[in-house]
């Protein structure tokens, strides 16, 4: 969400002008990083706090010439979330995921039968899984004839 999406969502949820929309993300916006510059600790209750972390200075390197490089000490906001946003973000993730699986599961079809083998034995259906794939997974990489692997896309 960028600040114009929320003041688009201002103006729809509370019927307020644009412009008077625009003002008050603005305002809340430059009086939080007022505060942040004074060195004041933001807190919001149920969405989480912002303070102000110091770090001393220190001897880096340049990644591409490997040349050493003083840093500066510097100051930098720092954010921490609240327990029931956290809360609320995780069960709304949850709640997503159950719905998509719910709908993909309506909209599948039945998985057709195992086709019987020459000598009238039932194969086994193949196991879908879920999470990340590792390296060990047989659904990684498929048995080609004559025993070599290959990976799948």
């Amino acid at each position: 969400m960028t600040k114009s999406d929320l003041i688009d969502v201002l103006c729809e949820t509370q019927k307020v002008p644009k412009g008077r929309a625009e003002l008050l993300v603005h305002v809340i916006f430059d009086s939080m990083e007022a505060s942040l510059k004074r060195g004041e600790r933001i807190e919001i209750r149920g969405f989480g706090s912002f303070e102000i972390r110091n770090y001393r200075p220190y001897e880096g390197r340049n990644p591409r010439t490997g040349v050493t490089v003083s840093v500066r000490p510097k100051r930098l906001p720092f954010f921490k979330v609240g327990k029931e946003l956290k809360e609320r973000v995780n069960t709304g993730a949850e709640a997503a995921m159950v719905k998509s699986a719910e709908r993909a599961g309506a909209k599948r079809a039945p998985a057709p039968a195992p086709a019987p083998s020459g000598d009238g034995t039932p194969t086994a259906a193949p196991v879908a899984k879920t999470g990340p794939v590792s390296e060990g997974d047989s659904g990684a990489a498929e048995s080609a004839p004559g025993g070599a692997s290959r990976a799948t896309a």
